[in-house]
């Protein structure tokens, strides 16, 4: 687990630090800290929520109304087969090059603004650092209202087709459904008793059912040689979306962790454990499949559904079939630490799946299951051959930061990826943008990184981590060089390119910077484009952008 950078910090609000280190992310490394520690820490670090809550302004006119029925972005990746292809984008290829900046909205006491933006009836919604869940007037920027969970809200938040519910997941593990209209808490669920359990990628909704992955803190936790490492397994669970209860669960591992061998400090380990289910489910509704991709085991023994793909019938959670990428991956943070007491004897690299499968379907009816994986490898699996593999084709070296961090976008003829391949000592390195073929893997076109003008500033690199979004003609990709830029989905040319590493007045009335562009990619709606800009881990930020072409 890497600890959020000094500039970041001093960007956080105290709340959010505090939330941290009694709930979140810090919560293993600081329970030794006394209530009155944890609030000096805070007090010493944050901004006062006081002084933050005090500016802040932009709340929505009453006498404003959304319009009822526009397209939607309704999800992580805009569809059920998690394609990140927007056809209702508005926009054409040859508006791209006059698209300005129409307004940006600054994210209190926040560090980082690396949530999912997505878009319904009108309005955008977006969760944050420190768990506010924001309904934003998508052509003004201006507020509609604000729900805050208990912790850090990383996914999407879905809206299904009635409109009536918006769901979500946070950092402490916790699922909600809340009004779209208001704001107003209609169930929260804790669907997962492991104390490290946390809800990081987004949940597929589907008519009536709410599917969740559920992934953890506990790899991070295994970095202290005191952690008793591992008991942790990776599940989806398919909740009802009316009150939030539990339909069926399914493991990743059906295997129950148990103790294996006491360590050097004394320390029981378990397994097996792992198989965290980091990114949002795909549905298949033709085969009544839901796909998940899991990442490594942190402990021994090792299990054939890590680093892998798993079919899982959306009716009941029965496993159909899975399909292991790379076999023997076992690793958790101890294997970087200082004390590497928790480190698996023979551990492997880390190569765990932080992107979701895409379905697609080729011109000739066939379907594929595309994956792409931290080692820099890109899979295409045949979903009616038990994910029998069809090609494969690496495009990077990968790494505990490389690789394809957080997927990809598919159009009807291309995929596209962009690459991390991530160096904390060399931020010319890493970076890229492929657009393979979906029939074969074979390489269309590469658009090489460009050279980064932020060198100067921690945490800068031309490394791109967030996943890209394609829309007729053009595709969107963000680097962690803080710029957000558009590519002719023909050749790869950059036709447009915006620099959010800057300051920016906001519609509530917050002093924001942009940074690092960093775990989700821009939504596309109705001729607009919105991106969140700003990553704890490189260049702090605290802002959500959203542009639209000239003539609008």
């Amino acid at each position: 687990m890497r600890a959020p950078e000094p500039e970041a910090l001093k960007e956080m609000s105290h709340s959010a630090i505090r939330s941290a280190l009694e709930t979140g992310r810090m919560k293993w490394e600081a329970r030794t800290l006394s209530k009155t520690e944890k609030t000096a820490i805070a007090d010493y670090l944050g901004k006062s929520d006081v002084a933050i809550s005090a500016k802040l302004t932009g709340v929505c006119p009453r006498d404003l109304d959304p319009p009822a029925h526009p397209p939607i972005w309704a999800g992580w990746g805009v569809d059920l087969r998690n394609t990140r292809f927007q056809p209702a984008a508005g926009l054409g290829r040859e508006q791209i090059k006059t698209l300005k900046l129409k307004w940006a909205f600054g994210f209190p006491g926040a560090a980082a603004s690396y949530g999912q933006p997505t878009s319904f009836a009108g309005m955008v919604f977006v969760g944050s650092e420190d768990g506010t869940v924001y309904a934003l007037d998508a052509a003004t920027g201006c507020s509609w209202w604000t729900f805050r969970a208990s912790a850090t809200v990383k996914t999407a938040i879905s809206v299904g087709n009635n409109g009536h519910t918006a769901f979500f997941g946070d950092t402490n593990g916790y699922v909600y459904g809340v009004s779209v209209s208001d704001g107003s808490l209609v169930w929260r669920v804790h669907p997962d008793s492991h104390s490290a359990a946390r809800i990081t990628g987004s949940p597929l909704l589907l008519g009536t059912t709410l599917y969740v992955p559920i992934s953890s803190g506990e790899e991070g936790a295994a970095a202290d040689p005191h952690y008793p490492c591992c008991t942790f397994r990776g599940s989806l669970v398919a909740l009802d979306t009316a009150s939030g209860k539990q339909i069926w669960r399914s493991f990743a591992i059906d295997e129950t962790p148990k103790p294996t061998r006491q360590g050097p400090q004394g320390v029981q380990y378990s397994g097996p454990s792992g198989a965290a289910i980091w990114s949002p489910p795909t549905a298949d509704l033709k085969r009544h499949v839901i796909y998940v991709a899991t990442g490594n085991n942190y402990s021994a023994p090792t299990t054939d559904t890590s680093d892998a793909v798993i079919a899982v019938d959306m009716r009941s959670g029965k496993k159909l079939w899975h399909r292991q990428l790379m076999p023997q991956d076992v690793w958790n943070s101890g294997c970087v630490a200082e004390q590497k007491g928790n480190c698996p004897e023979s551990h492997g690299e880390d190569f765990d799946f932080g992107a979701p499968p895409i379905l697609k379907t080729l011109s000739d009816g066939r379907d594929v299951l595309l994956l792409a994986q931290k080692s820099g490898v890109v899979y295409a699996l045949d979903p009616d051959r038990r994910g029998r593999l069809l090609w494969q084709n690496r495009i990077g070296h990968g790494g505990l930061l490389g690789g394809i961090q957080w997927g990809g976008a598919a159009d009807s003829h291309n995929a596209y990826f962009t690459l991390s391949d991530y160096s904390d000592t060399d931020p010319l390195l890493g970076g890229g943008l492929f657009a393979l073929d979906l029939r074969t893997g074979k390489k269309v076109w590469y658009a090489a990184p460009q050279k980064p003008a932020c060198v100067k500033e921690y945490g800068c690199s031309a490394a791109q981590m967030a996943p890209p979004t394609v829309i007729a003609g053009v595709v969107f990709a963000g680097s962690l060089d803080g710029h957000l830029r558009a590519y002719d989905a023909r050749n790869g040319a950059v036709v447009w390119d915006f620099d959010t590493d800057q300051e920016f007045a906001t519609t509530n009335g917050l002093k924001a910077h942009g940074g690092s562009l960093n775990g989700a990619g821009p939504a596309v709606v109705s001729g607009m484009v919105y991106v969140n800009s700003g990553y704890t881990n490189a260049m702090a930020g605290n802002v959500l952008l959203a542009f639209s072409a000239e003539s609008r």
